[in-house]
């Protein structure tokens, strides 16, 4: 069984937001990247299957300048290879073009199952799954949970609304968005990830990709605060009266 990871980092929302304040357009090269939370449980998902089932895992990253030390994470973690895929592409490189990339990589390099987290926190979009199943004509499930192997065929849990869940089951090859993987996601040391940058190397692939259909992102604005919070001071008695005196002035209650 060959599993790929689809890995991507995000900006870390400890930190602010950079913003140019006359074009209004993000600074992503002053901001710190982190290993989406999502696809940090879809690598950790793939590595409880290769250890039921020895199956052979390939953690894979669009090359947007910022995913070397993620994937020698993954490596460090127990996956077996890391791809880098390279091309024109930066760090606002579009889902709809990462797809792209990945479907051209994947065309040419069969998998069995394709793992990636559900999501990201930079566009809460959920396309990444979908749209690579849709170009490579596979089937596709997000949202998914206990993922198990079972000869050829691949048996999951997807998630619903109100705390539903389906017991579901794919034909490989097959994509799957991950919600959240069997167990929290293994650490790596620091030392680990040193010593697997010096004893291991990320193979990197050249794809070429087309013009794809993007939107227009005219200007990102910081939230603006349209009013403040009233602290009220004062013993029981006196927090109860100005509650009310509010209540009243904003007639929400009467007498």
């Amino acid at each position: 069984m060959r599993i790929l990871v689809l890995t991507k980092s995000v900006p870390d929302l400890v930190e602010e937001l950079v913003l140019d304040e006359d074009s209004g357009e993000l600074l992503h090269d002053e901001m710190t990247y982190v290993p989406s939370e999502w696809d940090d449980h879809a690598v950790e998902e793939a590595l409880l299957i290769k250890e039921d089932s020895n199956a052979d895992v390939t953690v894979l990253a669009v090359d947007t300048g910022d995913v070397d030390n993620m994937l020698f994470t993954a490596l460090a973690k127990g996956a077996d290879r890391a791809i880098k895929l390279q091309g024109d592409f930066d760090l606002s490189t579009s889902n709809r073009k990462r797809a792209q990339a990945i479907a051209h990589y994947v065309k040419e390099n069969p998998y069995d199952l394709i793992l990636s987290g559900v999501q990201a926190i930079d566009d809460i979009d959920g396309q990444i799954p979908a749209m690579v199943a849709g170009l490579l004509g596979m089937p596709h499930a997000s949202v998914v949970t206990d993922v198990r192997l079972d000869g050829d065929r691949v048996h999951f849990h997807q998630e619903y609304g109100g705390g539903l869940q389906a017991e579901l089951a794919s034909q490989t090859p097959v994509v799957l968005g991950i919600q959240a993987a069997r167990k929290p996601p293994r650490y790596a040391s620091i030392a680990k990830v040193r010593q697997m940058m010096k004893s291991s190397v990320l193979e990197e692939v050249e794809v070429a990709v087309e013009e794809v259909p993007e939107l227009e992102i005219r200007r990102f604005f910081k939230p603006v605060a349209a009013g403040h919070a009233e602290m009220i001071d004062g013993d029981a008695e006196e927090v109860a009266e100005r509650i009310v005196s509010i209540l009243k002035e904003r007639n929400l209650v009467r007498g």
